[in-house]
């Protein structure tokens, strides 16, 4: 079966997500062609193809430069037709949720969404998806002819070893009425790395004993070029922005690391960070229920231990 990709990109460069979703598709019987809407930056082709895409369809017209959830939607049923694509594939992302469901409701196809692990295609067509905030696992199989996949951060490894993709301009068909709205300006955050997009997290909790602590924390999480967050507790003692509240009922994160520093490991926070690729839990209490989630754990003093880590870490960045 042929997957046809959405591949995200942000000012010219292709977003880590979108190059895992590459590589799953690779593994999917079937030529991988890929879709980018707008100008990709030098040696960003490159990167798509290692990642195991054989064919790129590129959008360049200015039309589709910026982001329109419904013109995309629209361009990429499209290709799906025009490449014979069985598999529709991309991130599960804030742009990937709502444009993977407008694509399936245009194609006709099923929707899977969450997957955390690699196909199995030996009996039939199945996917492992996340469930119940990451506490199980949903084998569903697919008996449609179409099916459209989002892909959690971190399920696949991203490969490297694939060749040069070709690289063909793609025109979509436009429909005007698809650019019903219009997109006066954009503000993007600056000067902090977002929680969702983080790939190492370092949060808080009450075991910092008071927002005036939290230095360290940032200190680390500079040094780690990593997102700042917290527990539920921190946030509603105002000690910690709601923004950074890490748990069940606040972000849910899917890191390479999450640096836990003081914080028990309630089931509701373990809820939101159980999609992290390596946890690693910073406490004095050793019977911390964090540690069993743990892939690495320091029982001691966070004050004495994380200004130490930091200064390891700047030491080994030289």
């Amino acid at each position: 079966m042929s997957a046809l990709v959405f591949v995200e990109q942000d000012e010219g460069l292709v977003r880590k997500l979108s190059l895992e979703a590459v590589s799953y598709a690779s593994h999917l019987d079937g030529d991988t062609h890929v879709v980018v809407f707008g100008s990709l930056g030098d040696g960003q082709m490159d990167l798509i193809g290692k990642a195991g895409a054989k064919k790129v369809h590129h959008v360049t017209e200015e039309k589709f430069a910026q982001v329109d959830l419904m013109a995309y939607s629209s361009a990429i049923a499209e290709l799906m037709t025009k490449t014979g694509a069985s598999v529709l594939v991309m991130a599960k992302s804030s742009l990937g949720d709502p444009i993977s469901a407008r694509v399936s409701v245009k194609i006709g196809a099923a929707l899977v969404s969450n997957i955390s692990e690699l196909p199995e295609n030996t009996d039939g067509f199945q996917v492992k998806r996340s469930i119940y905030t990451g506490k199980a696992l949903a084998i569903t199989e697919i008996k449609g002819e179409k099916s459209v996949l989002t892909i959690r951060k971190n399920a696949v490894e991203i490969k490297e070893d694939g060749q040069p993709a070709a690289i063909e301009e793609f025109s979509p068909t436009v429909n005007e009425g698809d650019f019903k709205v219009n997109i006066t300006s954009r503000e993007k955050t600056t000067g902090e790395v977002l929680l969702p997009e983080a790939e190492i997290v370092v949060s808080g909790g009450r075991g910092l004993k008071g927002p005036e602590n939290w230095g360290m924390i940032e200190e680390l999480a500079r040094s780690l070029g990593a997102a700042t967050g917290c527990s539920k507790p921190v946030s509603d003692m105002d000690w910690r922005p709601h923004r950074e509240h890490v748990g069940q009922t606040g972000i849910k994160v899917s890191p390479s690391l999450y640096v836990a520093i003081g914080i028990s490991g309630a089931i509701q926070h373990l809820a939101g960070v159980n999609s992290s690729k390596y946890i690693l839990v910073i406490n004095k209490d050793a019977d911390a229920p964090f540690f069993k989630a743990a892939d690495y754990g320091v029982v001691g003093d966070a004050f004495q231990i994380v200004p130490k880590l930091t200064e390891a870490v700047n030491a080994q960045k030289g």
